[in-house]
């Protein structure tokens, strides 16, 4: 095991502990999620503490297509952990996830995940799993957090683009909020699933054109899911 491999699981253990009892508190004195609030604090910080430790830094690449001051649904690729990281430490404002409810069943992080208002999917079921989606659009229609989902639904094995699901962009559709397609490249390559051994590199994060959903009906998801994924290649293209 090298140095980075060893330091970086050493800060990614003590950083987790020390933001998710933080999170956890916060929620104990019912802190409120509010946009630039603890919440937001902890998950930045980190996330920043994890890509430091092991020497990932993000390039960020479209970020003015971002439209300021309103809750947005990002849509991003998967392929590692290292995902999620990057998306935290880059993207403005304050952002939630739509994560699989395994993370929600570890001690210390499922406190702090729900303290700090991340939206757990059993994806196992699929009347489960558009109820958590219905919560996904509460949150954005509160306007008090934007959503990030990976519509591919799992981390692809390859670091190719899998099939997209529906289910997020009926989530799009009922909150009327634009959809912003995100890609992140060079992940799979630093810690692909199953993998332990890190292999450290820059990382790109990639950000398209907000996607409208103004008008949209349900019945209008699988077009809105194409025309996402298609911009979303768009965007690998430019990366490779």
């Amino acid at each position: 095991m090298s140095v980075r491999t060893l330091w970086y699981y050493i800060v990614l253990a003590v950083s987790t502990v020390y933001h998710a009892v933080g999170a956890i508190i916060a929620g104990l004195f019912r802190v409120k999620n509010r946009r630039g609030g603890i919440y937001d604090w902890a998950n930045i910080d980190w996330a920043r503490d994890i890509l430091r430790a092991a020497g990932t830094p993000v390039a960020a690449e479209g970020l003015e297509h971002i439209p300021p001051g309103q809750p947005l649904m990002y849509a991003s690729n998967h392929s590692s952990m290292f995902d999620i990281w990057a998306l935290l430490a880059t993207l403005p404002g304050s952002v939630r996830f739509v994560a699989k409810q395994e993370l929600f069943k570890i001690p210390v992080l499922a406190g702090a995940m729900h303290a700090a208002g991340h939206i757990p999917i059993d994806r196992s079921a699929r009347k489960k799993a558009f109820e958590a989606y219905d919560e996904a659009a509460r949150t954005i229609r509160r306007g008090i957090s934007s959503i990030v989902v990976f519509p591919e639904g799992t981390r692809s094995r390859t670091g190719e683009l899998l099939p997209f699901k529906n289910a997020p962009f009926a989530l799009a559709i009922a909150a009327q909020v634009p959809i912003v397609p995100v890609y992140v490249h060079h992940t799979f390559e630093i810690l692909p699933k199953g993998a332990w051994r890190l292999r450290p590199r820059p990382i790109r994060l990639l950000v398209g054109t907000p996607i409208t959903t103004v008008g949209l009906q349900p019945e209008d998801r699988e077009r809105l899911r194409d025309r996402v994924r298609a911009a979303m290649v768009a965007l690998q293209s430019k990366a490779r």
